[in-house]
């Protein structure tokens, strides 16, 4: 099987994780004028190599905290956290094929930390599904696929390969960004990037 490769810009997350829960609800924005568009990958945390195990992830107060600092909805914890996000991570597989990556990870992270239920539950990941017009029969259906469970497997090999040792990662080119002010960070390496590019072409 060939090695999959990264495309130009991506953003990785696993819907388990409440850093990328805080950096997805940023990416639209932060990204909003960047010069090309940053893909959404789900790919499996736990399978990178670094992930952050319990005893080094932040403090559940320090979270909360980043999360009123941003003007989100008060983070609730789901039960049980962490959970397995397995199902979920198919189910954000299965919408990246059919083109929902973003409305289906938005939605699946509010049901998490804002509504405080686990995706554990397949209830809880068919609502969010349901909320960006995905039938529950299909994501039920297209989870379960061989090829999904490929995809997604691929995407966090290629993830591992490309430099992201944990999520939230946002990988451009050959530079990657892990953790939760990912997304900062890369917006202004692309704007330095533009920038410098900018530069050349003006004295040619």
């Amino acid at each position: 099987m060939p090695t999959p490769t990264p495309p130009t810009a991506a953003f990785y997350f696993d819907l388990a994780s409440p850093l990328a829960y805080l950096a997805a609800e940023r990416m639209l924005h932060v990204f909003a004028d960047a010069p090309e568009p940053v893909e959404w990958r789900p790919a499996l945390a736990r399978e990178l190599r670094g992930a952050t195990v319990d005893a080094d992830a932040p403090a559940p107060e320090e979270i909360e905290r980043r999360a009123q600092e941003l003007g989100l909805q008060p983070l609730r914890w789901p039960d049980p956290y962490p959970f397995d996000s397995s199902f979920a991570m198919r189910a954000a597989t299965y919408a990246a094929s059919i083109g929902r990556t973003v409305p289906f990870a938005q939605a699946a992270f509010r049901q998490s930390f804002a509504g405080g239920h686990s995706l554990q539950d397949p209830d809880f990941v068919l609502i969010a599904a349901a909320a960006c017009e995905m039938h529950p029969a299909a994501v039920l259906a297209g989870a379960e696929l061989r090829s999904t469970v490929q995809r997604l497997a691929d995407a966090t090999v290629t993830a591992a390969l490309a430099g992201a040792t944990d999520v939230p990662a946002i990988v451009l080119g050959e530079s990657v960004f892990v953790g939760e002010d990912a997304p900062e960070r890369a917006a202004e390496h692309m704007r330095r990037e533009r920038g410098g590019r900018d530069a050349v072409s003006h004295t040619r």
